[in-house]
């Protein structure tokens, strides 16, 4: 099999010949400084791209990919979400929607980790006619898709990898990164109708910016990938019924959208403990979870998210990032592995990826173990 074939066979849940395994995107990616430290331990020699900014991603090199065994290719368009950014000092910058964020430095070395934010553009929203003061990018401008179509058309020839693009369709999530965390939670309590009123906004453009894509490279993916943080480490960060109420079926229209311009599996990302949503997400179409974070409570019993849902849901990543990754032996990295594929790999249904995007404190030696573990373990 190759990696298409592989990737797909299991997410019809159909045992493949080897578990896939995925790295490279925007949530299952490899931050600069890990990547860099692992090119050195491997011995492989590249100049690759940061892909966002925000998580400080680079873009793996073809090397790299084809030394852990990576059966997933990823897209990248011309702009996504680091697309008309104005610089506002040497650390800090303001995005296209206006959010403005700063750097976090390292005190190590003085490398940027990662961007926080410090302003939001609806921060002083009260009514929901403030919310017609936010200029909003345009989701149809075609420079955000130059080239995309044929990069897609050349993977498809000439690779047999599973492609992905490396975009995350998020409404409730992108949502309160313009409000601010504090102040949009506090609204789906005392104002919910400004809340409805803003993911409204954002479904609409959620829903052109995707449809533009998927117009061209439809056809071409594999997978499409959507999301939206909904846990904590503890609990759902919203009520169950606050959800299915208000975020939910706005997710279900735009996922709609999705399956009726695309044949490709729908992902979805959420951190964080999860459970009590996961029937909804599978009633809305969805086809696929991740990470599976397995400190967070009830994410971690994984014969449990089999059992309950593996025939309806394939899952994808599970991976113990939070200790064993960052600071477990490279023997403690193997066996956490091999206990990860045996409990999720019986029936197909699971694609391999590390718990999230690998940060810069990962010693390489775990990663190499990891991937290769993996590869070497996981054959049906």
């Amino acid at each position: 099999m190759n990696g298409r074939e592989r990737l797909l066979a299991t997410l019809n849940h159909q045992e493949p010949d080897r578990v896939p395994i995925d790295l490279g995107g925007i949530v299952t990616g490899i931050t600069k400084g890990a990547n860099a430290n692992l090119k050195r331990y491997i011995g492989i020699e590249s100049d690759d791209p940061i892909v966002d900014r925000i998580q400080q991603l680079a873009q793996p090199s073809q090397a790299l990919l084809d030394r852990l065994h990576v059966d997933t290719r990823y897209l990248f368009m011309s702009a996504s979400r680091d697309w008309s950014d104005i610089e506002l000092s040497d650390d800090t910058y303001q995005d296209e929607f206006g959010v403005i964020r700063k750097a976090a430095i390292s005190p190590l070395d003085g490398d940027v980790l990662y961007y926080d934010f410090i302003d939001h553009p609806l921060k002083d929203v009260e009514t929901i006619d403030d919310l017609a003061k936010l200029e909003w990018p345009d989701p149809h401008d075609p420079a955000r898709f130059a080239g995309l179509e044929e990069q897609a058309q050349a993977m498809q020839q000439e690779t047999g990898h599973g492609i992905m693009v490396n975009l995350i369709g998020s409404i409730f999530e992108f949502s309160w990164y313009l409000r601010g965390y504090m102040d949009y939670f506090s609204d789906l309590v005392l104002n919910p109708e400004l809340v409805q009123a803003q993911l409204d906004a954002m479904l609409e453009y959620q829903m052109a910016l995707m449809g533009e894509m998927l117009d061209r490279v439809g056809p071409y993916l594999s997978v499409v990938m959507t999301g939206s943080d909904l846990g904590t480490q503890r609990a759902p960060m919203i009520a169950p019924e606050t959800y299915k109420a208000i975020v939910w079926p706005r997710y279900c229209k735009f996922w709609d959208m999705i399956k009726s311009k695309t044949e490709a599996k729908l992902f979805y990302h959420s951190c964080g403990s999860i459970v009590p949503m996961i029937p909804l997400l599978i009633e809305g179409g969805v086809d696929v979870i991740h990470p599976l974070q397995p400190k967070a409570v009830d994410m971690g019993d994984r014969r449990r998210l089999k059992r309950e849902f593996g025939d309806r849901l394939a899952f994808w990543g599970g991976f113990d990032q939070q200790e064993v990754l960052p600071f477990g032996t490279p023997e403690q990295v193997r066996d956490e592995a091999r206990r990860l594929l045996d409990e999720f790999m019986p029936g197909g249904g699971y694609v391999f990826a590390a718990g999230h995007n690998i940060q810069a404190d990962v010693p390489p030696e775990n990663i190499v173990a990891l991937f290769d573990t993996v590869y070497e373990y996981g054959v049906y």
